[in-house]
């Protein structure tokens, strides 16, 4: 299975910009905030999100597990450091 540079398969479905709207209307103002930033700027670890946000890491990791429920971010281990996850839209 071949992987693609922004850590999807050839089969993971990418959301439409309709769906991605959608399902981003209804979260918290955090989860819609780390959101713009991984769309200029992704993939970014957890702690870069909270740098670049300006977030608290608390917060930083409640919406991304908000965002994650709802498929708009995915994640996958950094080629940089294998210890850290690093986070992606789905578009």
């Amino acid at each position: 299975m071949s992987t693609r540079a922004d850590g999807l398969s050839g089969t993971e479905a990418v959301l439409s910009e309709e769906e991605y709207t959608e399902r981003l209307v209804e979260l918290p103002p955090s989860a819609k905030l780390v959101a713009k930033v991984l769309e200029t700027d992704a993939p970014l670890s957890q702690g870069r999100l909270a740098e670049e946000s300006l977030l608290p890491d608390r917060t930083v990791r409640y919406a991304l597990n908000r965002l994650e429920e709802v498929d708009i971010v995915a994640s996958r281990y950094s080629f940089r450091d294998a210890r850290k996850q690093v986070y992606f839209l789905r578009r």
